[in-house]
């Protein structure tokens, strides 16, 4: 008996413009993730008290914040894409 993912993976498969739909929906959610990670490191890093107004020190720290969010996930990227190409031309070299 085939359960119900099975069959939506076998669809997805067969039908390219699913699996690219699955695709860019998988990537929404993942970027969805990381904002709300992101908020919530930064929230909880930057924000002393909530007030009516943000004072500058406050709004700096949230700037920082962030880009040093988007610069880790970026080395993180860029670290884990080299490790895949480093590992499968080591794969390809064993094959030979």
């Amino acid at each position: 008996k085939a359960d119900t993912f099975s069959l939506m993976y076998d669809s997805a498969t067969a039908d390219p413009q699913l699996q690219q739909f699955i695709e860019v929906e998988t990537q929404k959610q993942r970027f969805q993730q990381l904002v709300h990670q992101m908020t919530e490191v930064c929230w909880e890093k930057c924000m002393d008290k909530p007030g009516p107004k943000m004072d500058s020190r406050t709004e700096m720290c949230f700037v920082n914040c962030v880009e040093r969010f988007i610069d880790t996930s970026q080395f993180i990227l860029n670290r884990l894409e080299q490790t895949q190409r480093s590992r499968g031309s080591f794969s390809e070299t064993m094959s030979d």
